[in-house]
């Protein structure tokens, strides 16, 4: 009996990346390095060195704020590029858990590094005889910036589900989302309650993680260009309006920590302006000196954005060191010599977080099998992580909580190639659940 050959299936043609979209993202890393970076205040006093918030009390930092905070867009550049992506894996076979799994391997690798590093440099700072008063500074200086990889984690587990939700009901969905965070934002300045600010961690980002969504799918790109503008326009004047009549802090790294609805004002006008600007984006994305920075920078996001930090501790110790032993002058922090040292400042920053990542972001690039994942394991996995991630928040960097963070993100680690490698093994899925970059 003769047998009909097997009809071949091409596999789906793999989508172009958004470069301009890319640079965009490249771009936020480098404002977040660059802002930290001018935070750093080094000097010494009668006591020895201090270190301390070069931003905090300063005039000039509220202006800036307004331009530099750029963790509104970079979430919903974070909905875009993971819809994008899980669109890509459902379309070869892969599935949402699949993705989660992805996700939880690519941001939480760097991380075992970057804590058990800290935790390493910290024991030798204090086995060297620096004071434990600096010693302690300098993990929680660490820790801070660690909110980002805790809340992009739960918004990166959550985004299959949510992005279920967005093709069922796209404006219910992110409405949904809206107005937990209002909520939120409601009953804690009425109950005086500052703690319930905290869980719009969770629906604040979330919400524009979601206004990436429609991103993806074109409907902002849709708008008239009028109404693009004045949407951003509104947006921006609403917040306005909100800040002089007291509802939110003019600063809006203040309105950062809790995060407040004032992110998502100041990320719907950004969005816009994104929008808006696409068409000239992909343009300038396209030079070959702003596209080999744009690659460089959206390989190595993670490890930049987690080893940043160390790098401008280092940069302080070493300039505090040097004070001390050589006489060099500290300028004092937002002074005329302070302000005309700080290109350099900057520019060495930049340099050594650049040298850091080529040396270390081989990690991040790095792949695991794929496979039927499990429930169970994926979502224990990514409640480890979170669990490493808040033990650092809440009882800062030592090396007692870096021993066991690092544990943590181990046992996550653990569970997602577990959960990648139960059943299929490495094969043509792998490729469905690579994932863009955060």
């Amino acid at each position: 009996m003769a047998v009909a050959p097997t009809a071949f299936v091409a596999p789906p043609r793999a989508r172009p990346r958004d470069s301009g979209i890319d640079l965009v993202r490249a771009l936020c890393v480098v404002v977040v390095v660059v802002l930290h970076a001018l935070m750093v205040g080094v000097s010494i006093g009668p006591a020895g060195p201090v270190f301390e918030n070069a931003a905090e009390g300063t005039a000039w930092v509220v202006p800036l704020t307004w331009v530099a905070q750029i963790m509104p867009v970079f979430f919903v550049i974070g909905g875009f590029a993971g819809a994008t992506a899980y669109r890509r894996a459902r379309e070869r076979g892969g599935s949402g858990l699949d993705f989660v799994a992805a996700r939880v391997h690519r941001l939480l690798l760097p991380a075992v590094l970057s804590i058990g590093a800290v935790g390493v440099g910290l024991a030798a700072l204090a086995a060297a005889g620096v004071a434990g008063d600096i010693v302690q500074i300098a993990g929680f200086r660490y820790s801070q910036p660690l909110w980002f990889l805790g809340v992009f984690l739960l918004c990166q587990a959550l985004l299959p589900l949510l992005h279920r939700a967005h093709e069922r009901a796209p404006a219910r969905s992110i409405l949904a989302l809206v107005a937990a965070a209002v909520a939120v934002d409601a009953v804690r300045d009425l109950s005086g309650l500052d703690m319930l600010g905290f869980l719009n961690l969770a629906f604040v980002w979330l919400a524009l993680q979601q206004l990436g969504f429609f991103i993806a799918d074109g409907h902002i790109d849709a708008l008239p260009s009028r109404t693009r503008a004045a949407v951003a326009g509104a947006a921006v004047g609403l917040l306005a309006l909100a800040v002089v009549a007291g509802v939110f802090s003019p600063d809006m790294l203040e309105n950062l920590n809790p995060p407040t609805t004032a992110l998502l004002l100041l990320g719907l006008a950004q969005t816009m302006v994104l929008s808006l600007l696409r068409r000239r984006l992909r343009a300038l994305s396209a030079r070959p000196r702003v596209a080999a920075f744009t690659r460089f920078v959206t390989a190595r996001t993670m490890t930049i954005y987690l080893w940043h930090m160390p790098v401008l501790l280092a940069m302080a110790g070493v300039s505090a060191l040097g004070a001390i032993r050589f006489g060099m002058p500290l300028p004092a922090p937002s002074s005329m010599l302070w302000w005309l040292t700080r290109p350099l400042w900057i520019a060495a920053a930049l340099g050594l977080v650049a040298a850091v990542a080529v040396a270390l972001a081989g990690c991040e690039r790095r792949r695991i099998p794929a496979s039927t994942p499990s429930t169970t394991r994926g979502a224990m996995a990514v409640l480890l992580g979170l669990g490493a991630v808040v033990l650092q928040l809440v009882a800062g960097t030592t090396v007692l909580t870096a021993v066991l963070a690092v544990a943590l993100l181990g046992g996550a680690l653990r569970l997602a190639r577990t959960a990648r490698s139960r059943q299929l093994g490495a094969g043509p899925l792998t490729a469905a659940v690579e994932v863009d970059v955060p």
